[in-house]
C-alpha cells in the first residue's frame, strides 16, 4: 500500500518536473525554427543567427557555474521556484523585444535562469526518484525536448506566422505561469543537504569538486554530446528551407513527426535503462545516431517525406543518447554534492553548446544563391564526439559498476 502511494506520489511529481522541462526547453528550442524569419526580418547572417541562439547556452553556463556555489544550500523547491521566476522574466523581455540588439539581451537573461532551471529539475528526479526507478523517470523528464516539439514548436511556428514572432514567446510565459502554479502546490521541499558555507567555504567546496576525476568524467560525457549535436540543431531549419526546398510554411511538420515519434521512443528508451543497463543503450545510441548525423547534414533536395523520415530519425536518437547518460551520470555524485555538481554539470554542457552554435555558425557560410555552406563539415564533428563520447560512458560504468 505504501509502495503504491509511494508510486503515485513519484508520477506527479515527475509529471511537473516534465512540465518545467517543457517550458523551458521550449524557450530554447523555438528559435532554431524561427532561424529563417529572423534572418529575414532582422537581414542577418547565419553567424548573427547562431550568436542569438548561442547567447542563452552561453548565459546559462556562465551564470550555471556561479549558482553551483550555492545549489546544495538553499531549498531545492524554492530555489526551483525562485529560478522559475526569473525565466519567466527574461522569456517576457524576449516578448516585447523590438529589434536584434534587444533580442539578444532578453535570450541572455531568460538563459541565466533556464540554465539553473534545468539543473534544479534534474536534481529533484535524483532526489525524489529511487534509482532503481529513475532510468524511467528520466526518460519522462527528458522527453520534454520530444513534447516541446510535439506540441510547443508547432503551435509556437502557427501563432508566429498568423501574428509575429513576438506572439510565441507570449504563449511560453503564459504556459510557465501554469507550470509555475502546478510546482508550488505540488512539489515537496528537499532540505539544503549540507550546512550553508561562507563564500570562501563555498570556493574550496567547489575546487575539490572540480578535482574529482569522477565528477570532470561526468562533466566531459554530456558535454561532449551537446557539443556534438548543438553544431547541427540550429541550422536544421534554415538547412532545409534554403538547401533542401523545404517551404517555411512545412517547417512545423519536421518537429511534430519528430517530437511525436520521439515521445514514444523516449519512454521506451527509458525502460530499457532499467532493464538492460544504462551503458548498453547509450553505446547502442550513439551508434546508431551517426547513421541519421550524416544522412542530415549531406541531404540534398529531397521529396518532403523523405526530409520528414531523416530528421525525425536524427530526432529520436539524438535526444534519446541523452537518457541513458544522464542515468549513468547521476550514480556518480555524493547526495550532499548533488546540487553542486547537476548545477555544474548543466553549465558545462550549455557552455559547451554555446561554443558549439558559435563555431558551426563561424563553418557554414552562405553561397552567391542563398544556401547554406559547409553543412557536412558540422556532421563531421558530431561523428567525431559521438566515439569520444563512447569511450567516456564506457569509464564511467567501469568504475561506478554500473549496467
Amino acid at each position: 500500500m505504501n509502495e503504491a502511494a509511494d508510486l503515485k506520489r513519484e508520477r506527479i511529481y515527475v509529471i511537473i518536473l516534465a512540465a518545467i522541462q517543457i517550458a523551458h526547453i521550449l524557450d530554447f528550442v523555438i528559435m532554431m525554427p524561427l532561424g529563417p524569419q529572423f534572418m529575414r526580418v532582422f537581414s542577418i547572417t547565419p553567424g548573427q543567427f547562431s550568436t542569438l541562439v548561442s547567447a542563452y547556452t552561453f548565459s546559462a553556463g556562465i551564470v550555471g557555474f556561479l549558482g553551483a556555489l550555492y545549489a546544495d544550500h538553499f531549498d531545492r523547491k524554492k530555489f526551483l521556484l525562485f529560478n522559475f521566476t526569473g525565466f519567466i522574466g527574461g522569456t517576457f523581455m524576449c516578448a516585447i523585444a523590438s529589434g536584434f540588439e534587444s533580442l539578444l539581451i532578453a535570450r541572455i537573461i531568460a538563459g541565466a535562469f533556464g540554465g539553473i532551471l534545468n539543473a534544479c529539475v534534474l536534481s529533484l528526479v535524483a532526489d525524489l526518484i529511487p534509482f532503481k526507478r529513475r532510468g524511467k523517470a528520466m526518460g519522462v523528464v527528458m522527453s520534454a525536448f520530444s513534447i516541446a516539439s510535439v506540441l510547443g514548436i508547432p503551435v509556437g511556428l502557427w501563432v508566429a506566422n498568423k501574428f509575429d514572432w513576438h506572439a510565441a514567446f507570449y504563449l511560453i510565459c503564459i504556459v510557465s505561469l501554469v507550470f509555475w502554479i502546478a510546482s508550488f502546490i505540488f512539489l515537496p521541499s528537499v532540505k539544503a543537504q549540507g550546512p550553508k558555507l561562507s563564500f570562501i567555504d563555498n570556493l574550496k567546496k567547489f575546487s575539490v569538486i572540480l578535482k574529482n576525476w569522477d565528477y570532470i568524467q561526468s562533466f566531459t560525457l554530456t558535454a561532449v554530446l551537446g557539443f556534438g549535436v548543438f553544431m547541427v540543431i540550429p541550422f536544421i531549419a534554415p538547412y532545409l528551407v534554403k538547401n533542401v526546398g523545404v517551404p517555411e510554411s512545412d517547417l512545423p511538420l519536421v518537429y511534430l513527426f519528430g517530437g511525436a515519434f520521439t515521445v514514444i521512443s523516449a519512454r521506451v528508451i527509458g525502460k530499457l535503462c532499467d532493464t538492460k543497463g544504462s551503458y548498453v543503450m547509450f553505446r547502442f545510441l550513439a551508434l546508431f545516431s551517426i547513421l541519421p548525423l550524416i544522412l542530415l547534414t549531406n541531404l540534398p533536395q529531397v521529396p518532403l517525406w523523405v526530409a520528414l523520415a531523416v530528421t525525425t530519425l536524427f530526432t529520436m536518437i539524438g535526444s534519446g543518447r541523452f537518457i541513458p547518460a544522464m542515468t549513468l551520470i547521476s550514480a556518480v555524485p555524493k547526495s550532499g554534492d548533488r546540487g553542486t555538481f547537476m548545477s555544474l554539470e548543466n553549465a558545462t554542457r550549455q557552455f559547451f553548446t554555446g561554443v558549439s552554435s558559435q563555431l558551426a555558425g563561424l563553418i557554414i557560410g552562405t553561397s552567391a544563391s542563398g544556401t547554406l555552406t559547409h553543412f557536412p563539415h558540422v556532421g563531421i564533428v558530431g561523428v567525431v564526439t559521438t566515439l569520444f563520447a563512447i569511450i567516456i560512458a564506457l569509464k564511467i560504468k567501469n568504475k561506478h559498476q554500473l549496467l
